[in-house]
C-alpha cells in the first residue's frame, strides 16, 4: 500500500511511519518544512506539504492508496488551525481517487460514561482543554465527511514513546482504561492499532478509543 502520512515528523507520526515501513508499505511522510529526520528507509520519501491547502494535499495524495493524518498545531500556532487542516485534508482527499483516511485524534472527545466526555471530567488537565476542544472541532469536520472512508483513532489519556508489544484494545467512542483504571498506551502500540485498521478497514466511519 502506498500511504501519504501527514505530520510524519511528530512523536506519533514517526512511530506510524516506522510501523508501516516494517509492514512493507511505501510511505510519503510530510512536514511543514519537508524534513522528517527521524524516519529512514528505501520506501520512505519526505515531502513538504501545507496541510491547510486542499490543493497541496490533493496534489501530494495523488497515486496514494490512503492518507493518514497525524497532524497537530505547531508550538506557536493558533489552535484553530486543526479545524483548518481537517477541512483542507478532507477536501483534498475528495479531489483525488484516495478514499481512505485515518485520523489521529485526541482523547478528549471520548466518553467515560453514556453522557460524559473525558474533556468534561475533573481528571482532564485544565491546561489541555483548549487543545482538546480543537481536536473535537476537527473531529466534527471529519465525521461529517460521509463520502470519505474515514476512521478516527483517539489515544487514551496518556500516550508516550515506549515498547512495542503489539497489544492494544479498541472501543467505539469510549476512553479505554485498564483494570487499574489507567488510560495509557505507548506510541508504538498506538501505531500498531492504526496500521491494523488501515489494512483491515473494519471500522470505517467510526471513532475508536485505543488503549491497553
Amino acid at each position: 500500500m502506498n500511504v501519504l502520512l501527514l505530520g510524519a515528523s511528530g512523536t506519533i507520526g514517526q512511530r506510524i511511519a516506522a510501523e508501516l515501513l516494517d509492514r512493507d508499505h511505501a510511505v510519503t511522510g510530510s512536514s511543514r518544512s519537508g524534513a522528517v529526520d527521524a524516519v529512514d528507509g528505501e520506501d520512505f520519501e519526505a515531502v513538504a506539504v501545507d496541510a491547510t491547502d486542499p490543493e497541496d494535499v490533493a496534489d501530494t495524495a495523488t497515486d496514494h492508496d490512503a492518507v493518514v493524518s497525524a497532524l497537530g498545531p505547531g508550538d506557536d500556532a493558533d489552535l484553530d488551525v486543526l479545524v483548518e487542516m481537517a477541512e483542507a485534508v478532507v477536501d483534498g482527499v475528495r479531489d483525488v481517487d484516495t478514499d481512505r483516511l485515518l485520523w489521529v485524534g485526541g482523547a478528549g472527545s471520548l466518553y467515560v460514561d453514556e453522557e460524559t466526555q473525558f474533556i468534561e471530567t475533573e481528571a482532564f488537565p485544565d491546561e489541555l482543554v483548549p487543545l482538546a476542544q480543537a481536536h473535537i472541532d476537527a473531529f466534527e469536520v471529519v465525521r461529517e465527511a460521509g463520502d470519505v472512508e474515514w476512521s478516527y483513532l483517539a489515544p487514551p489519556g496518556i500516550i508516550e514513546p515506549g515498547e512495542r508489544t503489539g497489544d492494544y484494545r479498541t472501543v467505539e467512542g469510549e476512553l479505554v482504561v485498564d483494570d487499574e483504571g489507567d488510560s495509557y498506551i505507548t506510541a508504538e502500540d498506538y501505531a500498531v492499532a492504526l496500521a491494523d485498521e488501515l489494512e483491515s478497514a473494519d471500522e470505517v466511519h467510526t471513532q475508536l478509543g485505543v488503549g491497553y
